[in-house]
């Protein structure tokens, strides 16, 4: 019989050198095949203990929960801003123009906003402004498109009110912030915080009895008459569609 030409120790030390070459490709072609599917499950086993618990689980629970429950108070909050403008739109539906505000600038935030319509809708200068819930304007200016209104509580707007509760007439000057001050005829003042302020019956140039606002605080040693800080029902800075009543 003829001897093979690698002596059995040759062929031993070949095999100790090829095998960890072997055991490599095999492993890359299990890789390959697997598509890295037992790396993967080697890792979720190693790392398992290290998972969050049933704390963490809560955690993520509850924050969920509460951005469903803000999403919601969203929601409800912008279905009673429309349910607002369905409700103005439809008391207003006879001598009133529904405008949308196109326009405000940032300097001139409580100052002014810009209508969408104008002239040729019959937009007048001089016109109430109406949001919903109350009065926050006059138109100031009108083109045959648009028209520039100037706001309740923009610095020098004067506009006669009263108080219904106790009968007392008052002017509402804007001071260039979300809160317009009343400036009572009266010395003897019995208005308190929480009284409606609505235009004066008296008045030549605006609607009578329309809601204006709340008083908030009232000033009794102001000079020469009590002053009062109120807070306009429709808040100018969050209206998006208005009524406009034509004179």
């Amino acid at each position: 019989m003829g001897s093979s030409p690698w002596p059995q120790g040759t062929r031993s030390r070949s095999l100790k050198r090829i095998w960890p070459w072997l055991a490599l490709l095999g492993v890359l072609g299990m890789v390959r095949w697997s598509k890295g599917a037992g790396f993967a499950d080697a890792y979720a086993l190693l790392t398992r203990p290290f998972w969050p618990g049933s704390a963490q689980k809560q955690w993520i629970q509850s924050a969920q929960q509460q951005n469903d429950a803000t999403r919601l108070q969203l929601l409800e909050v912008d279905n009673a801003r429309l349910r607002g403008l369905l409700s103005l739109d439809g008391q207003g539906a006879n001598n009133a123009i529904s405008a949308a505000v196109i326009s405000r600038t940032p300097e001139g935030w409580w100052q002014q906003i810009v209508l969408g319509k104008g002239v040729l809708d019959g937009i007048q200068q001089g016109d109430a402004v109406i949001g919903p819930g109350g009065l926050i304007g006059r138109v100031q200016s009108a083109t045959p498109a648009t028209s520039l209104v100037r706001l309740l509580t923009a610095p020098g707007s004067r506009v006669g009110v009263w108080v219904p509760r106790t009968r007392q007439h008052a002017l509402l000057v804007g001071m260039g912030t979300s809160r317009p001050e009343l400036k009572f005829i009266d010395k003897d003042v019995k208005v308190r915080p929480g009284d409606l302020v609505s235009t004066s019956p008296a008045s030549t140039l605006l609607p009578a009895n329309l809601p204006v606002a709340v008083v908030q605080s009232l000033n009794s040693r102001a000079v020469p008459a009590p002053t009062a800080l109120v807070q306009l029902i429709a808040p100018p800075d969050a209206i998006d569609w208005v009524q406009v009543s034509r004179r």
